[in-house]
C-alpha cells in the first residue's frame, strides 16, 4: 500500500500530470477569463472589492453527491471548475506583506493524493497559476491567515449567502469554513442584529445588491469566444431535435425520447444539460417545466413538446420543438401550431437593437389572442386567460436564463423567442382542443441592425417537420431484447 501511494504521489508531482491529457483543447482561454476580470474591474465602484465564492458540492443522497457544476460567475472570471474556492477582484492595487502589488487573488483547494485517486485531478495553486493565469493563487488553507483591512474599502460587493452550504467538520478550509471566515473578516452582521445588507454605506460597507447588475452588464453581451461556444451548443441541440424527429414513432416513451436527445448531445461531446430536459406528450406538454418524463406509451394522436438544451464547455442552448407522434399534424394540432409559429415570426420582425423584451412579448401575444378568438377558444382578444402564461424571451449563455440587462435589446446579446399555447384537459373551450400544447423556441444573436437566427437547423414549419419525420433513422434497427425480470 505504501508503494502504491508513493507511485501515485510521484506521478502527481510530475509537471503536467494534473493537466488531464484526455481533455479537449478548445475551452475558453486564460486570456479570455483575464479580460473578463479586467472588464469587471473597470465597472467596479471606486475603492471597492468584489468577492466570488465557488459553488458548493451538493449531496444527492447518503454518500453520493451530484456531479459538480461551477458557479457561472466564478467560471466566467477564472475558468476554474473545482469547489472550495474564493476569488477577490480589487478595483485598485493592493500591497502584500512582501511589498508586491496585486489586484486579484484566489484561494483554491490543494492537491491531495488520496482525494485525487478517488475523485479526480486537481489544479492546486500551482496549476491555477500556470494554466489559468492567476498569479496570486494560494492554497485555501491560507485563507484564514489572509489579512486585508476590509474596513478601508468603501464597498465590498458579493452575493448574499443562502445558508445552503454543508460543513465538513474534518476540513477547516472547505467552502463552509471560508464563508464563515469571510464573515468575520468583513464584520458580516449576525441575524441577532437584525441588519439587512442593502447598500447602506452609512451603516456598513457590505453591498449585496449591485454585483448582480454589474455581472449582468458583462455577461449579457457575448464575446466572439463565447459565441463560438453558444453556436456549438445550439448546433448540437438542433441535431438532437432532428434525430428525434426521424426516430419518433407511436409507442415510444417520454423517457426514451429524452434519452435519444441526450445521447446525441453526448455523441457530440456536450458535457452536460443546460437545464433538466422537458419532454411532455399530450397534456403533459401543458406543464411548462415538466421534467418527470415518465409517460411510458405515447399514442399516435398526441403531440410531444421537447424543450432541451445541450451545454457545451459551460454554455447552453435552449430550443423547443413540438411534433406529432404520428408524423402528421391533425387539423386542430396544425391550427394551434401555425398560430404559435406566426406569433414567433411576428416577434422576430421586431427583434432588433432598441426593441424591448416587452415589445417582443406583446407582438407574440397580440397574434395569439387574435388567433384564439378566431378559433373560438377565447371570447375576446382582451380576455384574461392562461393559454399563454409566460413571456417570450430571455438571455441565454452560461445560464439558460442568463444574466443580462432586461430592458432594451442590444448588439451581441443572445436571446430566445418562445411563444406557446397550452390547452389542458377540461379547459373552458371545445373538447377538441384539449391536450394540445405547442411551444416553439429558437435562439437569436442580436446584430447591429437585426438578428441572426442561430437554430435554423431544427425544422420549424409544419411541412418541414412532417417531411423530416418520414426519413429513416439510424435507430430504426436498434431493438433491445425484452428484459426477463422473473426466474
Amino acid at each position: 500500500m505504501k508503494n502504491l501511494i508513493f507511485i501515485i504521489a510521484l506521478l502527481i508531482a510530475i509537471p503536467g500530470f494534473a493537466q488531464n491529457p484526455d481533455m479537449p483543447t478548445d475551452f475558453l482561454t486564460k486570456e479570455f477569463h483575464k479580460d473578463r476580470r479586467t472588464k469587471l474591474r473597470e465597472k467596479l465602484p471606486t475603492n471597492s472589492v468584489a468577492v466570488f465564492f465557488a459553488n458548493a458540492v451538493r449531496n444527492r443522497s447518503n454518500d453520493v453527491d451530484y456531479v459538480y457544476h461551477q458557479d457561472p460567475d466564478f467560471f466566467y472570471l477564472t475558468g476554474y471548475k473545482e469547489p472550495d474556492a474564493v476569488l477577490f477582484i480589487f478595483k485598485d492595487k493592493q500591497t502584500a506583506a512582501n511589498k508586491t502589488q496585486y489586484d486579484e487573488i484566489i484561494f483554491v483547494q490543494p492537491r491531495n493524493v488520496q482525494a485525487e485517486m478517488w475523485t479526480g485531478r486537481r489544479l492546486g495553486d500551482a496549476g491555477v497559476k500556470t494554466q489559468l493565469g492567476l498569479e496570486q493563487a494560494f492554497n485555501n488553507k491560507e485563507f484564514k491567515k489572509y489579512n486585508v483591512d476590509f474596513s478601508k474599502f468603501d464597498e465590498i460587493l458579493f452575493f448574499d449567502f443562502q445558508n445552503d452550504v454543508r460543513d465538513d467538520p474534518s476540513d477547516s478550509s472547505d467552502l463552509y469554513s471560508m464563508i464563515e471566515q469571510f464573515k468575520v473578516k468583513v464584520n458580516y452582521p449576525s441575524k441577532e442584529k437584525g441588519l439587512t445588507l442593502a447598500r447602506e454605506p452609512e451603516k456598513n460597507n457590505l453591498n449585496t445588491k449591485d454585483l448582480e447588475a454589474i455581472m449582468g452588464d458583462l455577461r449579457g453581451f457575448k464575446t466572439k469566444e463565447e459565441l463560438d461556444m453558444i453556436r456549438k451548443a445550439v448546433s448540437i441541440s438542433c441535431m438532437g431535435q432532428r434525430e428525434v424527429m426521424k426516430a419518433m414513432k407511436p409507442g415510444m416513451s417520454e423517457r426514451e425520447i429524452q434519452g435519444i436527445h441526450e445521447f446525441v448531445f453526448k455523441k457530440y461531446q456536450a458535457e452536460d444539460l443546460g437545464y433538466p430536459s422537458i419532454v411532455g406528450a399530450g397534456h403533459n406538454g401543458c406543464i411548462l417545466h415538466y421534467i418527470d418524463n415518465y409517460k411510458p406509451n405515447i399514442t399516435s394522436k398526441e403531440l410531444i413538446l421537447m424543450d432541451l438544451g445541450a451545454e457545451f464547455h459551460g454554455y447552453t442552448a435552449d430550443i423547443t420543438r413540438t411534433i406529432p407522434i404520428s408524423g402528421k399534424f391533425s387539423p386542430e394540432q396544425k391550427q394551434i401550431y401555425e398560430l404559435v409559429l406566426k406569433a414567433q415570426e411576428e416577434g422576430m420582425k421586431v427583434c432588433k437593437p432598441g426593441a424591448t423584451f416587452g415589445d417582443l412579448t406583446m407582438a407574440t401575444r397580440v397574434v395569439i389572442n387574435k388567433g384564439l378568438k378566431e378559433l373560438g377558444i377565447i371570447k375576446n382578444e382582451n380576455d384574461d386567460h392562461k393559454y399563454y402564461p409566460h413571456g417570450c424571451c430571455h438571455h441565454i449563455g452560461l445560464d439558460v436564463h442568463d444574466r443580462g440587462p432586461y430592458d432594451k435589446l442590444q448588439e451581441s446579446m443572445v436571446i430566445t423567442i418562445e411563444p406557446g399555447i397550452y390547452i389542458p384537459d377540461n379547459a373552458a373551450c371545445d373538447k377538441r382542443w384539449w391536450g394540445i400544447a405547442v411551444r416553439i423556441e429558437d435562439d437569436y444573436l442580436i446584430t447591429k441592425d437585426g438578428y441572426e437566427h442561430l437554430s435554423t437547423a431544427a425544422p420549424r414549419k409544419v411541412e418541414d417537420i412532417e417531411a423530416l419525420m418520414k426519413q429513416p433513422s439510424a435507430l430504426d434497427d436498434f431493438v433491445l431484447p425484452e428484459l426477463k425480470t422473473k426466474n
